[in-house]
């Protein structure tokens, strides 16, 4: 804030008038109260900043828990989708079950849209009650299964869809945590790719970043990589093993994954409140935040084309 009483100016003043020093006097100490007046308002927007942050995770939180309300939301008649992205950008600005048909996909599907974080993100893996099984056989896997109804309901999106989405698009995979202490982290990996059933739905991801380390490439530390990277891995189920490991890793932890000798990430697993203890590390892990022996409350990974644009109109 400029102030026409600064130091220079009544310098200037005193020696040009010979302006007494008690006025010179009172216009620093009404500079003074207005430099005090300034940091005051300053403090109190930081105050204001914080409370809406704070009640926007409130929000969301409030928003995860709503577990049994209906959220299919049908513009069928609108036009033929090919992710959340493009009905974003069409005006549809409220997070729910939509219907989308990627390219190459021969049919159309349900899927969750969350337009949070910026809008257009595709969910194709969802954990948040327990209330799935998710230690499942192929079949399950390929085609997808769960609950395509309910707010925050249980879901894997399928392997052949997860494949048509990802072949038509460079995108951006991101992976929401949340722990049962109510603590939020995130993991973001650029160019994401799932392969086709011939490739053994083989994953491709590139470069982290993020608050909850890099527990799907092993990132966290290169001595580790060659058991615990998750990238170009095949995918594994408790009838198919394609994992690095002796055994069957699908079958030890319970889940199906990208395994590699197993795992430092195991978003499949079963659903545990928090710590537990079993024979192997099978709960629903990140190592990188909580270690092998706790198993998160919330997952959602989800997609977004790396050319998405927001339109905010």
């Amino acid at each position: 804030m400029e102030n026409s009483c600064s130091s220079h100016y009544f310098v200037f003043i005193v020696a040009l008038f010979g302006l007494p020093t008690m006025a010179l006097d009172a216009c620093l100490q009404e500079q003074l109260r207005l430099k005090a007046q300034v940091r005051l308002l300053e403090h109190q927007t930081k105050l204001q900043q914080m409370k809406i942050e704070n009640l926007l995770r409130e929000k969301e939180l409030q928003y995860m828990d709503r577990g049994d309300e209906i959220s299919v939301i049908d513009i069928t008649e609108k036009r033929i989708y090919t992710d959340c992205g493009e009905i974003y950008n069409d005006g549809h600005k409220q997070s729910g079950f939509y219907k989308i048909k990627p390219l190459h996909s021969n049919a159309s599907f349900s899927v969750y849209c969350d337009m949070s974080e910026g809008g257009g993100w595709t969910i194709f893996q969802r954990r948040s009650d327990g209330s799935q099984n998710f230690y499942r056989n192929w079949t399950d896997y390929k085609q997808g299964f769960g609950d395509f109804i309910t707010t925050k309901g249980e879901y894997w999106l399928g392997n052949d869809n997860l494949h048509y989405l990802t072949l038509q698009d460079d995108y951006i995979l991101r992976i929401d945590l949340v722990d049962f202490e109510g603590q939020r982290r995130f993991a973001e990996y650029k160019n994401f790719r799932v392969g086709d059933e011939e490739s053994i739905y083989q994953i491709s991801c590139g470069e982290y970043s993020g608050t909850a380390g890099d527990s799907l490439t092993g990132g966290f530390n290169p001595e580790v990589q060659w058991w615990a990277n998750h990238n170009g891995m095949k995918f594994s189920t408790l009838d198919r093993d394609n994992d690095n490991y002796e055994k069957n890793c699908a079958e030890e932890d319970k889940a199906g994954w990208w395994y590699n000798r197993c795992h430092s990430a195991n978003l499949n697993g079963l659903y545990y409140k928090g710590p537990y203890t079993s024979k192997t590390d099978d709960g629903i892990v990140w190592y990188t935040w909580h270690g092998w022996w706790y198993s998160l409350k919330y997952v959602a990974m989800k997609i977004r084309s790396a050319n998405f644009e927001p339109n905010l109109v």
